[in-house]
């Protein structure tokens, strides 16, 4: 895949409506924020669950490389991450 392909793929997935089968990212993020804090014993916030995941798909590169699927799904959750900690609404 050249990057053109990485992030057109990436845009599908973030922008599909996703939410019928998996719920509000935005939501589900805070929800695994909220997990993770009492896991972790100090909070985080919506905008960190998508940096750790971008963080896990950035450790799975490290296995292999050629897997393209970790490169999208890290721009993705990235994507998410930059509409979260951007958007004029954000309550955190």
């Amino acid at each position: 895949m050249n990057r053109a392909e990485i992030l057109a793929t990436a845009t599908q997935y973030v922008t599909k409506d996703r939410a019928a089968t998996h719920g509000d990212a935005e939501r589900n993020f805070k929800t695994i924020a909220a997990y993770w804090s009492i896991h972790l014993g100090h909070p985080l916030a919506a905008a960190d669950v998508a940096v750790m995941m971008a963080l896990l798909k950035i450790a799975r590169i490290g296995s292999n490389a050629g897997n393209a699927d970790n490169w999208v799904d890290g721009c993705g959750y990235l994507a998410c991450g930059g509409e979260i900690s951007t958007s004029p609404e954000r309550a955190e």
